[in-house]
């Protein structure tokens, strides 16, 4: 199987509100995002992707305006933490995304794999799919989810 992967960059926060240690608390990470995708080689003479699965200037455009440009610079809150709910509530045009569960990486990179593979989803009818995806919270801790999960 012959996969590309892009990679992009974004700051969010988040907290982890039963934590154990420090990560109860408001904190921010710089995350890294590998999107690999997998598919058969486009092959249409003077196509500008002749020869590509997908361009990647293509993946990293449909992954900010779905995900990267959503996320960047945002809040990522628990739906159930209240106190950080109300709390972010208070500060004026504050960006903030409220997902449907505890924004650990795991979830964090199923959430963004869930929302990501219809986006790529048979983009150009050569079978496209996101085949895995892996969302780094720092350089040394990350989450892998793979179309098999």
């Amino acid at each position: 199987m012959l996969t590309i992967t892009r990679k992009l960059e974004f700051d969010a926060g988040h907290r982890i509100p039963d934590h154990k240690s420090q990560c109860r608390n408001l904190h921010g990470h710089r995350y890294t995002l590998e999107i690999t995708l997998a598919g058969n080689v486009i092959s249409q003479e003077g196509s500008s992707d002749n020869g590509m699965i997908m361009d990647f200037s293509d993946v990293k455009a449909l992954a900010k305006q779905h995900l990267v440009d959503v996320w960047d610079h945002a809040f990522l809150a628990y739906a159930k933490d209240t106190v950080v709910l109300e709390f972010l509530a208070s500060l004026p045009d504050h960006k903030t995304v409220i997902i449907d569960c505890i924004p650990t990486v795991e979830n964090l990179a199923r959430t963004a794999f869930d929302l990501l593979k219809a986006v790529y989803r048979d983009h150009y009818g050569t079978g496209l799919h996101l085949q895995k995806l892996v969302l780094h919270e720092t350089p040394n801790c990350w989450a892998e989810i793979t179309a098999d999960d």
